[in-house]
């Protein structure tokens, strides 16, 4: 956790009695509402008391606080709703603000009321707040400072008026939109030193608001970014950390071995590493990752183990599968090798030249990088450039066979005629359940029994860890791109050239293959 340094930063200095003081209200005059805990003093931990002294011991020149906003980010079960119901109580209370205005906001009221009937547990156990208050249903007023505590969730109607002094931002991850957040933000104007405090979990959609607040707080913390104002605080596992490692979850969990046990954690690991849907859960849940999708269709470990060196495939007859989404994102073409009991995959990738920088800028998806290693053909313009596309597969014809090509007709009119005129053999592949199910669980079937092999391309590893399925009531599957946070075109199309594989029911090659 990033600290301010008072040798660099000149201009602010550290009012260790006002850090004390803000810890001591915790043990004093707070305790905990729920839990083994549930009646005992809150006593911070030491990681708690941290963020706390940082929070209001750290001062400008003019005695206001240093900083504006803070951002935290913890896993489940590390007291991220109890510390913020005692911050939002010490800032209505001991904050020396006149008319304080704090407010607990949240994504729907359920969520919104969970802190806040947390801290009103808590005024409600201590005489001396319990008798300078009023505790409503969804409020508490301190009628001799005229300052009040009120809840608020972003489907709430009246979201402007207001002259917030303290905001409580809980679970910005859930959030639909970042209309409250601003609301909040930019009603704070008026105030000697208005404090923003951000509590939540990693989430799976990057383009949010959250995001955009975790990216900035990382850069922030690593100095890449100056902002004497903002406090990062983030507990969470590196992305190439081993998840199913002890030593991972201690890392990422403050409270590890305290406010949650590691065979809690044992437990939930294995049931992550036995269900592919649940993996993503216990990243971003349990060890505060970003992961692609809410839940993961396929399991890393058991793609990863389908990788490692391809074969020369030259001769080796393959079936194809394209699909071009739209001429301003990414296309993906991809070849599927059968060949004795083994599917092997060689996938290509097309994005206009012009959409790659803000595909890095925007979404942080390092297309930039896979351009310049030779994973993915940069076409020039703003839009793909289908004849690129068309004399890649000539190309490749040369030296494998392809016998078919299956393309989603629906945006493909003009190549799939022309591919044609070439003297391919196109076939439409419908991307419904009729058409996508039985492919679909044939890939999921031989990433399972490792009989898939696509060569450790980070496209397409990217691609899979990004595919979430839908599921109708007869239990057909196929990759939603609805549902998919991200891309997934190069599954799709590996999905597609399977299937025409399983429709032709290819007998083993005898062509030999040779690894080089």
């Amino acid at each position: 956790m990033a600290k301010a340094d008072s040798s660099k930063q000149a201009d602010y200095w550290y009012d260790e009695d006002a850090a004390e003081t803000a810890v001591a209200f915790f043990a004093e005059c707070l305790t905990h509402t729920t839990g083994e805990w549930r009646g005992q003093p809150f006593v911070l931990d030491e990681w708690q008391a941290r963020i706390v002294r940082d929070l209001f011991g750290w001062k400008r020149p003019d005695g206001t606080r240093k900083y504006r906003t803070a951002f935290i980010a913890l896993p489940r079960k590390q007291g991220k709703t109890t510390l913020a119901a005692g911050l939002a109580l010490y800032a209505l209370y001991c904050d020396g603000e006149p008319g304080a205005q704090v407010i607990n906001a949240a994504a729907d009221r359920e969520q919104a009321a969970l802190c806040f009937e947390s801290a009103k547990g808590m005024v409600e156990a201590e005489p001396e707040l319990n008798s300078r208050s009023e505790a409503y249903r969804r409020s508490i007023i301190v009628p001799n400072t005229g300052s009040s505590y009120k809840v608020l969730s972003s489907d709430a109607n009246t979201k402007h008026g207001l002259s917030v002094s303290y905001a409580g931002i809980d679970e910005l991850h859930a959030w639909p939109d970042r209309e409250l957040y601003d609301v909040l933000v930019t009603s704070m104007g008026a105030r000697r030193q208005p404090l923003t405090v951000v509590t939540t979990t990693a989430g799976y959609d990057k383009h949010t608001i959250c995001y955009e607040l975790w990216d900035y707080a990382v850069k922030v913390r690593d100095g890449v970014v100056p902002d004497d104002t903002f406090l990062p605080v983030i507990y969470a596992a590196d992305p190439d950390d081993d998840w199913t490692d002890p030593a991972t979850w201690a890392k990422a969990n403050p409270g590890f071995g305290v406010s949650v046990k590691e065979e809690f954690y044992a437990q939930e690991c294995a049931k992550a590493r036995a269900l592919p849907a649940y993996e993503n859960t216990f990243r971003r849940l349990y060890l505060n990752q970003w992961t692609e999708s809410d839940s993961r269709w396929l399991s890393s470990d058991a793609w990863n183990e389908c990788g490692g060196k391809l074969p020369d495939l030259s001769g080796a007859t393959c079936y194809a599968g394209l699909d071009l989404a739209t001429t301003t994102d990414i296309a993906a073409l991809v070849l599927a090798f059968p060949v004795e009991g083994l599917t092997y995959l060689i996938p290509f990738f097309f994005v206009p030249q012009e959409a790659i920088q803000k595909r890095v800028n925007r979404d942080r998806v390092p297309y930039d990088v896979w351009v310049r290693e030779g994973y993915i053909t940069a076409t020039p313009g703003a839009v793909i450039d289908y004849d690129h596309i068309r004399n890649k597969i000539n190309e490749l014809a040369g030296q494998y066979p392809i016998r078919e090509i299956a393309v989603d007709r629906w945006n493909a009119a003009q190549i799939s005629t022309q591919l044609e005129g070439d003297g391919f053999e196109l076939v439409g592949f419908g991307q419904g359940f009729a058409s996508m199910s039985g492919p679909t669980k044939e890939f999921e079937a031989r990433v399972i029994g490792k009989t898939l092999r696509h060569g450790d391309n980070p496209v397409l590893r990217w691609m899979a860890s990004n595919v979430t399925v839908e599921q109708d009531a007869a239990g057909n599957l196929k990759p939603s791109k609805k549902k998919s946070t991200e891309k997934i075109d190069g599954i799709v199309s590996a999905i597609m050239a399977i299937g025409r594989a399983m429709v032709a029911n290819e007998a083993p090659v005898e062509t030999e293959v040779f690894f080089v």
